[in-house]
């Protein structure tokens, strides 16, 4: 029993749930004007709503941390998983609801979720599992690489097809610091290198140069020309980001004080989603906001060193994808809301509304948990055996 505590580890349990707390309160001063001018509903609405979902999402966090996690590697979870995947992508991409210019919504009136959310967690657990597989032949690239290169691809450009390029580029992102942590040798991840940024560099000087071939829907080239743009588009195109920079830049050190956010009545479209971080810039300054990005380093960094610490390839590369997607969203999301990249609508893990987003932040941080706890009880373990001798 002692040796089951002492292998848990607090501060990756702890910092998520103060986290998602203080997210629940930022919800609840954020979505208060929305809730009863733009959507007619009681003021704590949205407060509720995450609530439950904080609620859910921390049982079944307590559940995926205690069970093992290496039983996920088998084909009997990893086929139905993929399946899964690809068969609800092509099922909502023909009925699903949609919302901010994307079908990427299953909405049954009271319950509603974002399948490519899930997607996340299972690519992850689908490329530790494959290239745990592969470890005796990870170089051979023909073998080990393109299979689950072409599962990736397909799942992304699924995503893509919604469009949601936000959630796509995220699940690339994975994949990618997932392959290039897999145990391949230099030379061969210099070689993945080398290609993903001449892909990238093709794709960005396409969308340059003939931008009229592009297809992009209207809600996203609105957000490239409030990026480019913001000033010269201030009521339109630019107003959402110029509303984070005001809220942003108003909230000076210690901010205005809770509750007291201006940009939050109706300056600052649906606050309490992907712009919660303006809110808390204007409400509690830049404290409040190094408080938001300390919390998410600490989680990010804590995953670097379990996938280090980790003996086992499988949840190695599981830390990895965990930590890599915590990290990731959180600079696309601060990033768009800062002026620093285009705006995606990619929420604020713990912190942003949306209950998708919480249960699978916490099924991963779960994962994470679990993944430490079993390494560290092995050492601990070994510790014992070695000074019994």
């Amino acid at each position: 029993m002692n040796l089951r505590w002492k292998s848990f580890d607090v501060t990756l349990i702890v910092v998520p749930i103060v986290l998602s707390i203080f997210g629940l309160v930022m919800v609840y001063s954020a979505s208060i004007y929305s809730a009863t001018e733009r959507h007619e509903v009681e003021s704590e609405h949205f407060f509720m709503k995450q609530l439950l979902a904080l609620s859910v999402s921390l049982v079944v966090f307590f559940i995926v941390m205690n069970f093992n996690y290496k039983v996920l590697k088998s084909s009997f979870f990893q086929i139905p998983m993929v399946i899964g995947a690809i068969t609800i992508l092509l099922v909502v991409d023909q009925f699903g609801a949609v919302k901010g210019g994307a079908r990427s919504w299953f909405d049954f009136g009271p319950i509603n979720f974002q399948p490519a959310e899930f997607c996340k967690i299972i690519i992850i657990l689908y490329l530790a599992s494959v290239f745990h597989k592969k470890q005796k032949r990870i170089n051979d690239l023909g073998k080990s690489l393109m299979p689950p290169v072409f599962i990736l691809l397909t799942i992304a450009f699924l995503i893509i097809l919604q469009p949601d390029y936000g959630t796509a580029a995220i699940i690339l992102a994975i994949g990618f610091f997932i392959i290039i942590c897999s145990g391949m040798n230099w030379f061969k991840i210099s070689i993945i290198l080398a290609t993903c940024v001449l892909l990238v560099g093709l794709v960005i000087g396409a969308i340059i140069k003939y931008p009229e071939k592009i297809h992009f829907s209207e809600e996203k080239q609105k957000r490239i020309t409030g990026y480019l743009h913001p000033f010269e588009n201030e009521r339109d195109d630019g107003f959402q980001l110029i509303g984070s920079l005001y809220a942003i830049g108003s909230g000076g050190m210690t901010g205005v004080g809770f509750g007291e956010s201006v940009q939050k009545l109706g300056y600052l479209p649906e606050a309490h989603t992907d712009a919660i971080i303006a809110i808390i810039g204007e409400e509690f300054g830049f404290v409040g906001v190094a408080f938001v990005i300390l919390c998410l380093a600490t989680i990010v960094i804590k995953g670097i060193l379990i996938a280090i610490r980790c003996r086992d390839p499988f949840g190695s590369m599981i830390a990895v994808g965990v930590s890599s997607m915590i990290g990731i969203q959180a600079f696309i999301n601060l990033g768009g809301m800062s002026g620093l990249i285009p705006i995606t609508g990619v929420t604020l893990s713990f912190v942003s509304y949306g209950g998708t987003s919480l249960l699978l932040t916490f099924v991963s941080i779960g994962l994470l948990v679990n993944v430490s706890m079993q390494s560290d009880r092995k050492r601990l373990l070994s510790l014992q055996r070695s000074k019994k001798i």
